[in-house]
């Protein structure tokens, strides 16, 4: 008849129907469900290198301080406890970035070239890492276990300056010397320390002064290889290896 309403004795099979469709729709919705974090079975499993891995993205994006191991876990989709199956603390996955990042660096493949060279490529090239990564490495050379005895450019340090024909017993602390002035100058120029004296003016002025414009990065550059220039003179005028070649 028109107008009258459905009714549910009217049409049996529709509300049966219905019922299923919706019961059945409810399920896969529960099904699909995201399953809380550390509980899914994961594509990669966590490893140590993996975490370190994940560590240097955030730092590089963020700085050492803002990295958190809740963070870190939420990064790589885990349970923060399941990190600590692989690493202890902050600290060692902050060491197991710097052991990384100091993988990366290649002492110069030029043994026959003059030691003069392959002391100023392989300062060059620890500039470069540094640039690549400023945040960890402007924390890193803050530490004293930063350098290692087997580092590679530690090994390429001391391995150039023995071609110096340094006596044996000079080399570590002319290394040591020489670390000191290129981390120094890094960390300068990192921060942005290093741009700015480059501005300060040669005679006293008040404090009302114009800002100088920073110098550009071409500047920065002669500037390092100066000091390059200063460091590599140094060792030529060693009076030990004078003593030695006479």
């Amino acid at each position: 008849m028109p107008g009258k309403p459905l009714t549910g004795s009217g049409t049996p099979g529709f509300h049966t129907a219905y019922g299923t469709a919706f019961s059945g729709t409810i399920r896969r919705m529960e099904t699909q469900k995201k399953a809380p974090r550390g509980t899914r079975k994961r594509d990669v499993p966590l490893t140590k290198d993996g975490i370190c891995a994940k560590a240097l993205e955030l730092i590089d994006a963020d700085g050492v301080d803002a990295l958190t191991m809740r963070k870190l876990a939420a990064a790589l989709d885990a349970n923060p406890m399941s990190l600590y199956h692989h690493v202890p603390n902050k600290d060692a996955v902050l060491r197991g970035v710097t052991e990384r990042v100091g993988s990366q660096f290649r002492t110069p493949e030029r043994e026959d070239a003059p030691w003069q060279d392959r002391l100023r490529q392989l300062a060059l090239d620890f500039r470069a890492l540094a640039h690549r990564h400023p945040k960890l490495m402007g924390y890193s050379f803050g530490r004293a276990d930063f350098v290692q005895p087997d580092d590679p450019f530690w090994r390429g340090l001391t391995d150039t300056l023995a071609a110096a024909e340094l006596p044996a017993e000079e080399v570590p602390r002319v290394a040591a010397t020489l670390r000191a002035v290129f981390t120094g100058l890094l960390v300068s120029e990192l921060t942005g320390a290093l741009q700015r004296w480059s501005t300060f003016p040669t005679t006293a002025t008040g404090p009302d002064r114009d800002e100088a414009p920073a110098p550009s990065h071409d500047v920065i550059d002669t500037m390092f290889n100066r000091a390059l220039d200063a460091a590599i003179a140094g060792v030529e005028n060693q009076p030990t290896r004078t003593r030695a070649k006479g």
